[in-house]
């Protein structure tokens, strides 16, 4: 979900579902462990992942961009009731059409912000050795000398409030990973979202499954992870973000489908890539990068030479036989509900099972 949407929680005690659906760092959340598309890189030292706004970041584009064509609408009006219909208008049709324009006017301002002339990506990183999530929120346009971009910190601490989110829309409930950061009140300061987006309850397994990958790094290290389900590329090519966009109509959606959907398609793909022409990569503060140091030695650090990075390169990989297609692992010492889609489903309508767990656990 795009972080402009979730600004009206500031200010306000976090969602009493959030509350109920809070992760835990130090125990596992369902008996699955996988990434499910969220990971630039990774090393002993720190990963990178994605937040949801990365993958959609083409629906947004297209929608600033005909609410861009649809300023336009209140010239015309203007045009129709003072020069071909000079009789019709008058000032009230003079103030629709001055009101439609500021309407899409705000649009564009509210949604555009970021997208073009922003950054291509913001990188979300757990930093191992600092114990701490360090996350790039907006571009600094007169940065001071190894100032960087604006980041936000979250300490990796059983304390610190991550949750599941969930989001209905007139077209679906998605849900996504949240980390809060409240005052004393328990009002939410900062919000920002990690990963990306899952469509419906029958996807939340696979939200649990991302958290236990990204618990099970920051707690044990990348040793005996499986491999990611790919390494999203920080130098998108138009190929990308063709891909990008096709995916995003559906992971495993039918040929018939995706030919139906091939003039949308393009349009998101053309859009993507303007925008990316408009943005550039993210800078670490100095700071951060003096504590990011790769050991060049790093037998975990990935992607490397020969590693595919990218849709488009890990799809033929794959196809190859040279890089495994949906890598996947159990959680250790898990005693609940084999089956994740069952352990989720049971989690969503009453989340103490984890607490009954834990019971038994101890």
């Amino acid at each position: 979900m795009d972080e402009r949407l979730m600004k009206n929680c500031i200010g306000k005690p976090v969602p009493a579902w959030d509350m109920e659906h809070q992760l835990q760092i130090d125990r596992p959340m369902s008996p699955d462990m996988w990434d499910t598309g969220s990971i630039f890189r990774i090393n002993a030292t720190y990963m990178d992942a994605t937040e949801p706004a990365f993958l959609e970041k083409q629906w947004f584009i297209t929608g600033v961009f005909f609410a861009s064509a649809f300023i336009g609408i209140g010239p015309y009006v203007y045009w129709l009731t003072n020069v071909r219909y000079p009789y019709a208008g008058g000032v009230l049709g003079n103030i629709a059409a001055a009101g439609i324009s500021l309407v899409f006017a705000a649009i564009v301002w509210k949604v555009g912000r970021g997208l073009f002339f922003g950054l291509r990506y913001r990188p979300i990183r757990f930093h191992r050795e600092a114990r701490k999530l360090y996350a790039i929120r907006a571009r600094r346009f007169f940065a001071k000398p190894g100032e960087g971009d604006v980041v936000w910190e979250a300490p990796w601490a059983a304390e610190s409030l991550f949750c599941l989110h969930k989001e209905v829309t007139q077209f679906n409930t998605v849900y996504h990973i949240r980390h809060y950061t409240v005052d004393n009140q328990g009002n939410v300061t900062r919000v920002f979202s990690i990963g990306r987006e899952w469509v419906g309850a029958v996807e939340v397994e696979l939200a649990l499954a991302q958290w236990n990958y990204w618990c099970k790094y920051m707690n044990d290290g990348p040793s005996g992870l499986p491999k990611p389900m790919l390494f999203h590329t920080e130098n998108e090519t138009p190929r990308e973000s063709f891909l990008f966009s096709l995916y995003s109509v559906g992971m495993r959606a039918p040929v018939f489908w995706r030919m139906i959907m091939m003039p949308f398609i393009a349009v998101f793909t053309v859009m993507r890539i303007l925008a990316n022409a408009t943005c550039r990569a993210p800078i670490w503060p100095e700071s951060i990068e003096k504590i990011s140091k790769i050991d060049p030695n790093d037998p975990n650090a990935e992607p490397r030479s020969g590693t595919p990075v990218g849709w488009g390169d890990t799809v033929l990989a794959q196809q190859r036989g040279e890089y495994p297609n949906d890598p996947k692992a159990r959680t250790e010492g898990w005693s609940g509900e084999p089956d994740g889609r069952l352990h989720a489903a049971a989690w969503l309508k009453d989340p103490s099972v984890d607490q009954r767990l834990a019971v038994r656990r101890a």
